[in-house]
Formats: structure tokens, sequence, C-alpha cells
């Protein structure tokens, strides 16, 4: 066995021109360099949104107010949002960039079952077996700096999956799942060039990646975090406004709910444990009663705004407030979100 890989080279493909509505991207992307079965084509999202007539006449603003499905953080005139497909991007995606004055493009409205067709396309034409990434440029958080992520792809698994294996010492490897249809956007990314207009490029030696016809994989989809497993669904800023404002619809960001334990400990840390005790309902109750350490009101008003916003950014909701007996100056229920 060769202790060696395989040799992987990554080509531009150069020529291609403007993209208009309705053309046939498979004959357009074919001619500009002949593919072979293993191949795996780096397309941008963008000569697909042409394609697809995802170009609009529009202000950005109005298109970004379209494409958000809720904003995760603002900056001055800068937006993070999650767009409709679940993707967390500035701008929600929209480019201004290569497209005429006044008008945006927009991302594909599925951008899987653009790479489906594309692939299909391409194998109706000359039989290549190849797998498609279709690319977009993305922020990360922690990183200055931006890459190319898959936002769509069609035959090849774009997670490799190594939980369960052991490495070279015996250890076991337990989250160890490399985003392998990124690696290959970024890889793309290196040869098309931001201003070079090569929006495409192919990966030759990686032929082990591909899958068979008709097996086109999960797609790029599975690599986007469900919201509930999402530990910065909010910008730092905006998880405290939203904490603070306690609105339902901002729970969202705020992702799985915590266990009740977990709600008991936070609250025992602002007013004490003996304060605090769960109900047969399953709720959370604080009783905060008379005494020179909470004589005065306006710190119980605190206290009581603390509280909700802890229980808030925890996934629960003040349910009940009030004061339900002589000697109690304070009452909060918390309990879970109706569905």
């Amino acid at each position: 066995m060769n202790p060696f890989p395989a040799p992987v080279s990554c080509l531009p493909l150069t020529g291609i021109g403007e993209i208009r509505p309705g053309v046939d991207l498979a004959d357009i992307l074919g001619a500009a360099g002949p593919l072979l079965d293993g191949d795996i084509l780096v397309v941008t999202s963008k000569v697909i949104s042409k394609a697809e007539g995802r170009v609009v006449t529009r202000e950005r603003a109005d298109a970004l107010a379209d494409e958000t499905d809720r904003v995760v953080a603002t900056r001055g005139s800068t937006s993070i949002v999650r767009t409709h497909h679940g993707l967390v991007m500035a701008a929600a995606g929209i480019d201004a960039s290569n497209t005429e004055p006044g008008t945006v493009v927009l991302l594909p409205v599925d951008p899987d079952a653009s790479a489906r067709a594309l692939r299909e396309r391409i194998a109706s034409y000359g039989g290549a077996n190849v797998a498609i990434v279709i690319s977009d440029t993305s922020g990360r958080a922690w990183r200055n700096g931006q890459t190319d992520i898959a936002i769509g792809a069609a035959g090849l698994d774009v997670i490799h999956d190594y939980a369960g294996r052991t490495d070279n010492y015996g250890n076991l490897l337990e989250v160890t799942a490399p985003a392998v249809a990124d690696e290959i956007a970024g890889t793309g990314d290196l040869v098309k060039g931001k201003l070079d207009r090569s929006p495409a490029a192919i990966l030759r030696g990686l032929a082990h990646l591909v899958l068979d016809v008709g097996s086109h994989g999960a797609g790029a989809a599975m690599l986007i975090r469900d919201e509930a497993a999402d530990m910065f669904g909010h910008g730092a800023r905006e998880a405290v406004l939203h904490a603070v404002a306690a609105k339902p619809e901002a729970l969202r960001g705020f992702g799985r709910r915590a266990p009740i334990a977990e709600l008991v400990t936070a609250l025992a840390a602002h007013c004490g444990s003996e304060h605090v005790r769960t109900t047969p309902a399953g709720e959370v109750e604080i009783r905060v009663s008379g005494g020179p350490d909470v004589a005065d009101q306006r710190a119980l008003g605190g206290l009581e705004a603390r509280l909700t916003a802890v229980a808030f950014a925890m996934g629960w909701i003040c349910t009940t407030t009030g004061w339900p007996a002589p000697g109690v100056d304070l009452m909060l229920r918390f309990g879970t979100p109706t569905p």
C-alpha cells in the first residue's frame, strides 16, 4: 500500500462570462473545462443565483428584511442574521458586487436542490459522475477574515464522523467530525479568486469522496446546527438585551431550555437557595420575605428584574408574580414556555 495519499489538484474554470437567468449552467461549466468521473466541482452561489433568476432590483435593506428569519446581532449598519435556510451570515448572504447597479443577488432558494439538479444535468451531458459543492463567503466567530463554506452539496458526504474510532495511540475519538464540504469550498476559493471572474473550480484526486450515481447524500443542510443545540444564537450584546426584555420570540436564540436543576442553581446565586423551591407542577418558585435586607422596594424591583432575566436566558419565563401571603414581599414563579 502506498503510504502517501494521491496528489490533489485544484483548477479554476475561466472564460465563463456573465451568467443570465435561464441559461444551461451545466453546459457552460462543462465547456469551460472537461469534467471527469470523480471530480468535485465547486461553484460559487452567485452564478447559481444568477442562472435561477435570483437577481432582484430592490433596496438592499428591503431584501435583507425578506431574507431574514431572525436577527442574531447588529452593529451600526452591519447585521448578522439567520436566513430562512438556517444559515447565519452577514446581510443574509445578499451580494451587491459583480451585479448591475441597483440590483442585488440573493442566495439560491434551496442550494442543495440546486446542487442536485446541476449534478444530474452534468451527468446527462457526458456521463461524468461528479460531486457538486455550492460555496459562499462567510465570516467566523472569533476569527478575522472570511472563507468560503458549503451552502449546497450533492454527491458527497458533507461530514466525516470519526466518533467511536481510535487514533494511532488508542485514544477514543468522541467529537471529531471534519466538515469536508466546507474544506472543499475553501480549497476551491483559493483558485477561483474574488476579482478574476472565475466562479468555479475543479478538485481532482478526491474521487473516493464522490458517491455513486443517483446517491446525492444529505446535502449541506446537514452542516447547519440546530437552534436548540446552538450555544451562540445571539450576539453577546443582544443576549443581554433580549434577556432583559424577556420577549418570548427571542427564546429561539438561547438554545435548548436548561434543566430545572441548573435554573434553581442560577436563581439561588442571586437570591439565596433558601428562597427557591420547585413545585409539584414542575415550576420553580421564589418567595422573599420582608426584612432589613429587602425592605427597600427598589432593591426588590431590581432583584425581580435580575431573576426574570436569568430565567428567561435559560429558557424559562415568569408565569406568576405577586404577594401571595402576609410577610412575603416578592413572589415569582417560572415555568416552561408553551410550544
